[in-house]
């Protein structure tokens, strides 16, 4: 599995998946992305583009309908205790991924948890987007992989 994202604008292989947030903020969920998780910003605004690892985040603002989705406003989560969705990062060292993202000002709900199959902890960006962060362990050697 390759460790860089592909060309945001021009895939490898025609297809890039990335995750879209919608945010009342985009310069300050830009600057959370960019400083605390360490990010690279592609493109500033309309929408933000970042390179994170393997992937990109991408951020715009709330707004619509839009011709192309007649029906459909984009809005930043309004309830920030109401899981409807997460955005996932696997890390192999969680305990110095959680210290490096706190000492950049993350905030998170609790510090790691082991769960047996997975080590993981919890936090939100500034519109309240929720962010797992963990640690694959027991999981690997149930699926035959070595931990």
């Amino acid at each position: 599995m390759a460790s860089e994202a592909p060309d945001y604008f021009q895939p490898e292989g025609g297809i890039v998946l990335t995750h879209l947030l919608i945010v009342r903020d985009v310069d300050r969920s830009r600057e959370f992305y960019r400083t605390v998780l360490g990010a690279t910003v592609v493109r500033d605004r309309r929408p933000a583009i970042l390179r994170f690892h393997n992937s990109y985040i991408v951020i715009n603002d709330e707004g619509g309908p839009t011709d192309d989705k007649p029906t459909v406003r984009a809005q930043a989560p309004p309830d920030p205790d109401t899981l409807s969705g997460a955005m996932n990062i696997r890390v192999t060292d969680i305990h110095e991924v959680y210290e490096r993202w706190r000492s950049r000002g993350a905030r998170f709900l609790t510090e790691p948890k082991d769960h047996g199959a997975e080590i993981r902890c919890y936090l939100r960006d500034p519109d309240g987007y929720l962010i797992e962060l963990g640690q694959a362990t027991g999981i690997l050697t149930e699926m035959g992989r070595p931990s």
